[in-house]
């Protein structure tokens, strides 16, 4: 089959996860083989669940969102309103300013292009300055205080790491400024609003739930993962690891492949050799999903049960080889959101204190209402732009 450009592989190799960036905490569970159940790790003892979160997660599943499921970037689920009128500034145009964790990944890529587009929808916004904290938390503590200088209306935040940008935020709302925190979270209540899809732990439920009923009790699963210590991701392997548990299934081991196709593809042709009748590989994130076909395919093995994301590479290889694949998605429209927020919040509009997006989860069924002709490999089809001015064109499509 024909393999990612070596371009492609270059630069991914480089990249750290949508969902953040290295951290020096511990992995959770391990990260060399163990032949051991999962069980063996209580994910309960871990500082990355929280069993009332958890709860909640499963349950808004299935909970129908409020609004139009055309606009999937302004639906709710569950909202609790809060008051923006203090807030409010009528009759003037605004600068909106924006600290993001960085651009090293194309699903970042993807949303900064979604972002540009929706603040181009708003003629309110006068000026919106982009700062970008390059993966590094000791660089967005800097941004944010120096946008703090900068006569922003509002504040809009992507952390890098949660622990480490907490004080920061809570810095900005002190400044007075409404602070709207989106993609990842922080653990303070200061925000206005924060923006996300359900979450990790839903994320990771829906996956594992899959490849638990492929794969069976007993079978052996490859957890395969990107970056330890990130909120988002740590929540989705204990989402994962929950259902495992319970399942039965044999976890033979968890590994970090650094958002390297490369690494992953050896990661999981020496677990082949290691574990000749490997059932299914879960996966934190899509970006190896290609890379773990191609290690089956190379030893001769059919694919196994696995997990990707809505990348546009994928999603053609699922369809074109028939792959026995699920694809829970952390959509990209959230950065439309952010934005919308932060204009209601300025107009003195109600917003959720907790903003919470629905999350699909791509199937066999659904594959290919998520399929875009004509965009680029590294397309995520959740951004919900495909009607917005300047598709294709602005995200690489013809």
């Amino acid at each position: 089959m024909p393999r990612r450009a070596t371009a492609v592989v270059a630069v991914l190799a480089a990249m750290t996860l949508a969902a953040g960036a290295c951290s020096s905490t511990k992995p959770t569970g391990g990260g060399t083989a163990s032949g051991a159940p999962s069980s063996a790790a209580p994910v309960s003892q871990t500082k990355f669940f929280n069993q009332a979160d958890f709860d909640r997660q499963m349950a808004q599943r299935t909970i129908a969102p409020q609004g139009d499921p055309s606009t999937p970037w302004l639906q709710m689920i569950q909202p609790t309103m809060v008051d923006t009128s203090k807030y409010a500034k009528p009759g003037k145009k605004w600068h909106l300013c924006f600290s993001n964790a960085g651009l090293s990944n194309p699903w970042r890529v993807n949303g900064m292009t979604t972002m540009k587009a929706e603040v181009k929808l708003h003629p309110e916004i006068s000026d919106f300055t982009v700062v970008d904290a390059e993966s590094k938390d000791d660089k967005q503590i800097s941004d944010l205080a120096d946008l703090q200088t900068k006569n922003c209306d509002a504040l809009i935040v992507a952390p890098n790491t949660t622990d480490a940008l907490t004080p920061a935020v809570d810095r900005a709302c002190q400044a007075g400024l409404p602070v709207v925190v989106f993609d990842r979270g922080v653990t303070t209540n200061c925000p206005v609003t924060f923006v996300h899809p359900i979450g990790g732990y839903a994320f990771g439920a829906a996956d594992a739930e899959f490849i638990a009923q492929q794969v069976g009790r007993g079978g052996k699963v490859l957890a395969l993962r990107i970056l330890p210590g990130v909120d988002v991701l740590e929540n989705r392997w204990a989402g994962a690891k929950v259902v495992f548990d319970k399942a039965g299934v044999n976890v033979v081991g968890v590994e970090f492949n650094n958002a390297d196709p490369a690494k992953a593809k050896n990661i999981v042709s020496d677990y082949l050799q290691r574990f000749p009748d490997l059932k299914g590989v879960w996966l934190d994130a899509g970006f190896a999903s290609i890379a773990t076909v191609e290690a089956f395919q190379d030893a001769g093995k059919p694919p196994p049960a696995l997990t990707g994301e809505d990348e546009q590479d994928f999603l053609e290889l699922w369809k074109k080889d028939k792959l026995n694949a699920i694809a829970s998605t952390y959509p990209t429209y959230q950065w439309r959101t952010a934005v919308i927020a932060a204009t209601d919040i300025l107009s003195g509009k109600q917003v959720p204190k907790e903003w919470v997006l629905p999350q699909p989860v791509i199937t066999s069924d659904t594959l290919d209402q998520w399929l875009v002709p004509g965009m680029p490999p590294l397309f995520y089809s959740g951004c919900g732009c495909q009607k917005m001015p300047g598709f294709p064109k602005d995200w690489g499509g013809k």
